[in-house]
Protein backbone atom coordinates (compact mmCIF):
# COMPACT_ATOMS: atom_id res chain seq x y z
CA UNK A 1 0.00 0.00 0.00
CA UNK A 2 2.68 2.62 0.99
CA UNK A 3 4.03 1.76 -2.53
CA UNK A 4 1.10 2.52 -4.27
CA UNK A 5 0.17 5.84 -2.30
CA UNK A 6 3.90 6.85 -3.37
CA UNK A 7 3.21 6.39 -6.70
CA UNK A 8 -0.20 8.05 -6.52
CA UNK A 9 2.14 11.07 -5.36
CA UNK A 10 4.61 10.91 -8.41
CA UNK A 11 2.26 10.95 -10.68
CA UNK A 12 0.37 13.41 -9.13
CA UNK A 13 3.01 15.90 -8.85
CA UNK A 14 4.72 15.22 -12.50
CA UNK A 15 1.56 15.45 -14.16
CA UNK A 16 -1.09 17.23 -12.06
CA UNK A 17 -0.14 20.76 -13.15
CA UNK A 18 -0.49 19.65 -16.71
CA UNK A 19 -3.67 18.90 -16.22
CA UNK A 20 -4.65 21.86 -13.97
CA UNK A 21 -2.89 23.89 -16.51
CA UNK A 22 -5.33 22.07 -19.37
CA UNK A 23 -8.37 22.69 -17.50
CA UNK A 24 -7.72 26.24 -16.85
CA UNK A 25 -7.11 27.11 -20.43
CA UNK A 26 -10.29 25.02 -21.79
CA UNK A 27 -12.33 27.09 -19.04
CA UNK A 28 -11.79 30.17 -20.48
CA UNK A 29 -12.31 29.19 -24.09
CA UNK A 30 -15.33 29.74 -24.99
CA UNK A 31 -16.06 32.87 -26.87
CA UNK A 32 -16.61 36.29 -25.51
CA UNK A 33 -19.11 38.07 -27.58
CA UNK A 34 -17.94 41.36 -25.53
CA UNK A 35 -14.42 41.12 -27.10
CA UNK A 36 -14.04 43.50 -30.02
CA UNK A 37 -11.61 41.34 -31.43
CA UNK A 38 -9.16 37.93 -31.83
CA UNK A 39 -6.49 36.93 -29.96
CA UNK A 40 -4.50 37.21 -33.58
CA UNK A 41 -5.95 40.24 -34.00
CA UNK A 42 -4.89 41.63 -30.50
CA UNK A 43 -1.40 40.38 -31.77
CA UNK A 44 -1.53 42.31 -34.28
CA UNK A 45 -2.64 45.50 -32.44
CA UNK A 46 -0.25 44.88 -29.91
CA UNK A 47 2.84 44.33 -32.11
CA UNK A 48 1.71 47.64 -34.61
CA UNK A 49 1.57 49.75 -31.17
CA UNK A 50 4.85 48.72 -30.11
CA UNK A 51 6.55 49.56 -33.13
CA UNK A 52 6.75 45.71 -34.42
CA UNK A 53 5.28 45.89 -37.69
CA UNK A 54 8.18 43.53 -38.86
CA UNK A 55 6.76 40.88 -36.57
CA UNK A 56 4.32 38.61 -38.13
CA UNK A 57 1.12 37.11 -37.17
CA UNK A 58 0.96 33.22 -37.96
CA UNK A 59 -0.74 30.27 -37.88
CA UNK A 60 0.63 27.36 -35.89
CA UNK A 61 0.29 23.88 -35.36
CA UNK A 62 3.07 23.29 -33.05
CA UNK A 63 1.42 25.17 -30.02
CA UNK A 64 1.82 28.87 -29.14
CA UNK A 65 5.05 30.50 -29.41
CA UNK A 66 7.38 33.53 -30.01
CA UNK A 67 10.48 32.86 -32.50
CA UNK A 68 12.96 35.50 -32.19
CA UNK A 69 14.64 34.23 -35.03
CA UNK A 70 11.79 34.54 -37.75
CA UNK A 71 10.13 37.33 -35.92
CA UNK A 72 7.22 35.93 -35.73
CA UNK A 73 4.40 35.26 -33.21
CA UNK A 74 2.67 32.38 -34.00
CA UNK A 75 -0.80 30.99 -32.54
CA UNK A 76 -2.59 27.99 -32.75
CA UNK A 77 -5.89 27.62 -34.61
CA UNK A 78 -8.47 28.50 -31.44
CA UNK A 79 -6.11 31.31 -30.14
CA UNK A 80 -5.32 33.25 -33.62
CA UNK A 81 -9.25 33.64 -34.54
CA UNK A 82 -10.81 33.01 -30.67
CA UNK A 83 -12.70 35.62 -29.16
CA UNK A 84 -12.03 34.27 -25.70
CA UNK A 85 -10.10 35.42 -22.58
CA UNK A 86 -7.81 32.57 -23.41
CA UNK A 87 -7.28 33.23 -27.05
CA UNK A 88 -6.70 37.20 -25.99
CA UNK A 89 -4.68 36.54 -22.84
CA UNK A 90 -1.83 34.05 -24.47
CA UNK A 91 -1.66 36.24 -27.42
CA UNK A 92 -0.51 39.00 -24.95
CA UNK A 93 1.94 36.48 -23.38
CA UNK A 94 3.42 35.87 -26.29
CA UNK A 95 3.59 39.70 -27.44
CA UNK A 96 5.46 40.03 -24.11
CA UNK A 97 7.95 37.62 -25.67
CA UNK A 98 8.05 39.81 -28.50
CA UNK A 99 8.93 43.10 -26.71
CA UNK A 100 11.55 40.96 -25.15
CA UNK A 101 13.37 40.35 -28.08
CA UNK A 102 12.70 43.91 -28.92
CA UNK A 103 13.96 44.91 -25.32
CA UNK A 104 17.39 42.76 -26.15
CA UNK A 105 16.32 41.23 -22.98
CA UNK A 106 19.32 38.39 -22.26
CA UNK A 107 17.75 35.55 -21.04
CA UNK A 108 15.19 35.15 -24.27
CA UNK A 109 18.41 34.98 -26.05
CA UNK A 110 20.13 32.38 -23.90
CA UNK A 111 17.04 30.45 -23.64
CA UNK A 112 16.90 30.54 -27.58
CA UNK A 113 20.90 29.32 -27.78
CA UNK A 114 19.77 26.93 -25.47
CA UNK A 115 17.33 25.64 -27.34
CA UNK A 116 19.07 25.37 -30.22
CA UNK A 117 22.55 23.60 -28.99
CA UNK A 118 20.23 21.10 -26.13
CA UNK A 119 18.15 20.11 -29.35
CA UNK A 120 21.00 19.26 -31.47
CA UNK A 121 22.58 17.41 -28.37
CA UNK A 122 19.77 15.51 -27.82
CA UNK A 123 19.26 14.25 -31.19
CA UNK A 124 22.78 13.00 -31.03
CA UNK A 125 22.67 11.72 -28.04
CA UNK A 126 19.89 9.50 -28.73
CA UNK A 127 22.15 8.08 -31.80
CA UNK A 128 24.69 7.48 -29.20
CA UNK A 129 22.77 5.89 -26.41
CA UNK A 130 21.09 3.10 -29.05
CA UNK A 131 24.30 2.37 -30.69
CA UNK A 132 26.44 2.18 -27.74
CA UNK A 133 24.16 0.70 -25.49
CA UNK A 134 23.20 -2.37 -28.27
CA UNK A 135 26.82 -2.63 -29.01
CA UNK A 136 27.31 -3.17 -25.42
CA UNK A 137 24.93 -5.67 -25.18
CA UNK A 138 26.17 -7.62 -27.90
CA UNK A 139 29.89 -7.55 -27.34
CA UNK A 140 28.97 -8.10 -23.31
CA UNK A 141 31.14 -4.88 -22.47
CA UNK A 142 29.68 -3.45 -19.64
CA UNK A 143 31.28 -0.41 -19.51
CA UNK A 144 29.99 0.54 -23.34
CA UNK A 145 26.75 -0.16 -22.09
CA UNK A 146 27.15 1.94 -19.52
CA UNK A 147 28.64 4.50 -21.32
CA UNK A 148 25.53 4.59 -23.30
CA UNK A 149 23.23 4.52 -20.33
CA UNK A 150 25.70 7.72 -19.20
CA UNK A 151 24.63 9.52 -22.11
CA UNK A 152 20.84 9.26 -21.96
CA UNK A 153 20.98 10.60 -18.19
CA UNK A 154 23.09 13.49 -19.43
CA UNK A 155 20.34 14.10 -22.09
CA UNK A 156 17.54 13.70 -20.05
CA UNK A 157 19.24 15.97 -17.30
CA UNK A 158 20.02 18.76 -20.71
CA UNK A 159 15.91 18.91 -20.87
CA UNK A 160 15.63 19.47 -17.18
CA UNK A 161 17.91 22.46 -17.51
CA UNK A 162 16.23 23.99 -20.19
CA UNK A 163 12.63 23.48 -18.51
CA UNK A 164 13.71 25.53 -15.48
CA UNK A 165 15.90 28.36 -17.55
CA UNK A 166 12.28 28.93 -19.32
CA UNK A 167 10.51 29.68 -16.14
CA UNK A 168 11.90 33.23 -15.09
CA UNK A 169 11.65 34.10 -18.79
CA UNK A 170 8.03 33.10 -18.99
CA UNK A 171 7.11 34.86 -15.61
CA UNK A 172 8.60 38.10 -17.02
CA UNK A 173 6.96 37.56 -20.34
CA UNK A 174 3.69 36.70 -18.60
CA UNK A 175 3.80 39.49 -15.41
CA UNK A 176 6.28 42.06 -16.23
CA UNK A 177 4.32 42.73 -20.04
CA UNK A 178 1.26 40.89 -20.21
CA UNK A 179 -0.61 41.07 -17.54
CA UNK A 180 0.22 44.89 -16.88
CA UNK A 181 -0.75 45.42 -20.34
CA UNK A 182 -4.14 44.01 -20.40
CA UNK A 183 -4.77 45.62 -17.14
CA UNK A 184 -3.34 49.51 -17.42
CA UNK A 185 -4.23 49.77 -21.03
CA UNK A 186 -8.17 48.60 -20.72
CA UNK A 187 -7.73 45.59 -23.53
CA UNK A 188 -9.59 43.42 -20.52
CA UNK A 189 -12.43 44.27 -18.31
CA UNK A 190 -11.67 44.64 -14.48
CA UNK A 191 -13.55 41.32 -13.82
CA UNK A 192 -11.41 39.27 -15.93
CA UNK A 193 -8.01 40.33 -14.43
CA UNK A 194 -7.92 37.86 -11.92
CA UNK A 195 -8.94 35.29 -14.31
CA UNK A 196 -6.43 36.38 -17.40
CA UNK A 197 -4.21 35.83 -13.94
CA UNK A 198 -4.82 31.99 -13.55
CA UNK A 199 -4.08 31.69 -17.26
CA UNK A 200 -0.93 33.07 -17.61
CA UNK A 201 0.01 31.05 -13.86
CA UNK A 202 -1.24 27.77 -16.24
CA UNK A 203 0.90 28.86 -19.08
CA UNK A 204 3.53 28.86 -16.81
CA UNK A 205 3.24 25.72 -15.18
CA UNK A 206 2.89 23.51 -18.66
CA UNK A 207 6.98 24.24 -18.27
CA UNK A 208 6.86 23.34 -14.49
CA UNK A 209 5.43 20.03 -15.68
CA UNK A 210 8.09 19.66 -18.57
CA UNK A 211 10.67 20.16 -16.09
CA UNK A 212 8.54 17.44 -13.55
CA UNK A 213 8.22 15.01 -16.65
CA UNK A 214 12.33 15.44 -17.46
CA UNK A 215 13.16 14.81 -13.87
CA UNK A 216 10.69 11.64 -13.98
CA UNK A 217 12.16 10.56 -16.87
CA UNK A 218 16.20 11.54 -15.47
CA UNK A 219 15.13 9.48 -12.41
CA UNK A 220 13.93 6.38 -14.82
CA UNK A 221 17.67 6.46 -16.46
CA UNK A 222 19.83 6.79 -13.66
CA UNK A 223 17.77 3.70 -11.81
CA UNK A 224 18.25 1.91 -15.41
CA UNK A 225 21.87 2.51 -15.08
CA UNK A 226 22.20 1.28 -11.57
Amino acid sequence: MPWLLLILLVLAVVFGPSLWAKAVLAHHSGDRSDYPGTGGELARHLLDRAGLEEVAVERSQMGDHYDPEAKALRLTPDNLNGRSLTAVTVAAHEFGHALQDRDGYGPLATRTRLVKSIGKWQRIGSIIIFATFGLGLASASPSLAAFGAGTGIATMASAVVIHLYTLPVEFDASFKRALPILDRWGYLPQGDIPAARRILKACALTYVAGSLASLLNLWRWIRFLR
